[in-house]
């Protein structure tokens, strides 16, 4: 199982770059958490922080992929290195503002410059991936550890600058996630000998390069569908376990949650498969919503938690089949732009996610606002059921699937 891992890794600089990468998208996870809670712990008001927090994710959605354009037509290492410092100097005016009680657009601005400038370093690490392996095997590999990696991210920062914020003071989560944001891009940027080369947009035809958005249109309603997911059972699961009196195991629900979706992925990983990506993003699909499905009916955490486990299993084969199709049908000239389309459409849907959740939270209780992420789930799998057959036949021409299994 590890030598599919080995050999990937052990590419020039690859394990340096995704180690870096690892650092500069952990504002990922960090900083709409951080943002809340320094505004809130200024204010008392948990819903000026969230509208604070908010116009930083608005912000990240909206110029996510116009910055990937950017990298595309000028390099990851100008623009990352750019982007960060930036990043950082509005993250720096947001404490400030807060801190000193400047009106309240100001604190809204700097939310939404450090939105729009984060460092756009998962797509890049991604569209590196495939700039520096040969096949697409190797390519799904290495996509698989970067899944694993996004766990990674996600069950440790949302912990680790809550307990700052908690424990020692707001503030310090925020230090964490620019020190991480502004540290692990700029090292990443400087690494030039496994950079991707630009593609500006002189040396292009007179036509600009097209996008296919007959397969990329779907494959980002799929990635909506996963946000609108992944935001209503976050919100709804923390309802459940106050509803049950144990309010701390959400945290638990929620890791036991990822942790399926780690080991899945890591599985995925060193497995070469025979069916094309269409087929398996499709089964995984339908594995989300059979997954999600039982979710309104239970009553106990315990059980909860198994079927989360379990259900987990379904998620990193499904993100690592839908990133490897972005990469198969996209222009080099424009991946990071392809791939930044992965991200915003993750991002769009946690929010309205999140929030329709707490509405039927309030309204009729947590166990029939489970039927929110089976609505997503099933939104994901009529998406995935909308992709081009011809794709299974490109499919087969990269390799992808074995034409005589």
């Amino acid at each position: 199982m590890l030598s599919s891992y080995r050999s990937v890794l052990s590419r020039p600089g690859a394990i340096w770059f995704s180690a870096a990468g690892l650092v500069g998208r952990l504002p990922l996870s960090m900083a709409g958490l951080g943002i809340l809670l320094l505004v809130q712990g200024d204010t008392g008001s948990y819903g000026r922080g969230g509208s604070v927090s908010a116009s930083y994710l608005a912000a990240n959605a909206v110029l996510a992929i116009p910055l990937g354009r950017l990298v595309d037509a000028r390099g990851q290492g100008r623009v990352l290195s750019l982007a960060a410092l930036v990043f950082g100097t509005a993250m720096v005016a947001l404490v400030v503002a807060v801190e000193a009680d400047l009106p309240s657009i100001t604190t809204y601005a700097a939310a939404a410059v450090a939105g729009a400038t984060l460092p756009p370093v998962d797509a890049c690490v991604r569209t590196r991936w495939a700039h520096v392996l040969d096949t697409s095997a190797e390519i799904e590999t290495a996509y698989a550890f970067e899944a694993v990696v996004d766990e990674a991210v996600f069950m440790v920062g949302p912990i680790v600058v809550t307990l700052l914020a908690t424990l020692v003071d707001p503030v310090a989560g925020m230090v964490a996630t620019v020190a991480a944001g502004v540290g692990g891009s700029l090292a990443f940027a400087a690494q030039r000998g496994t950079e991707p080369p630009a593609h500006p947009r002189a040396e292009r035809t007179h036509r600009e390069v097209p996008l296919p958005w007959r397969t990329l249109a779907p494959l980002t309603v799929v990635c909506v569908a996963l946000g609108l997911m992944f935001g209503a059972a976050e919100v709804v699961t923390v309802a459940f376990t106050t509803e049950h009196g144990a309010r701390s195991a959400s945290g638990v629900l929620l890791a036991l949650w990822a942790l399926g979706s780690l080991v899945a992925g890591a599985v995925t990983g060193a497995v070469r498969f025979r069916r094309g990506l269409t087929e398996r993003l499709r089964w995984g699909a339908l594995g989300l919503v059979v997954a999600m499905a039982p979710l309104a009916l239970v009553d106990d955490i315990v059980l909860m938690g198994a079927l989360m486990l379990v259900g987990g299993v379904a998620i990193a084969p499904t993100l690592i089949a839908t990133t490897a199709m972005f990469e198969q049908v996209t222009p080099p000239a424009r991946l990071t732009e392809g791939m930044a389309l992965l991200q915003t459409g993750l991002v769009a849907g946690v929010a309205p996610g999140a929030a329709l959740a707490g509405i039927v939270v309030d309204r009729a209780g947590s166990s029939p606002a489970y039927l929110l992420p089976l609505g997503a789930a099933v939104l994901a799998a009529i998406a995935a059921l909308a992709l081009p057959l011809r794709q299974e036949a490109r499919d087969m021409e990269l390799g992808v699937i074995d034409p005589h299994p």
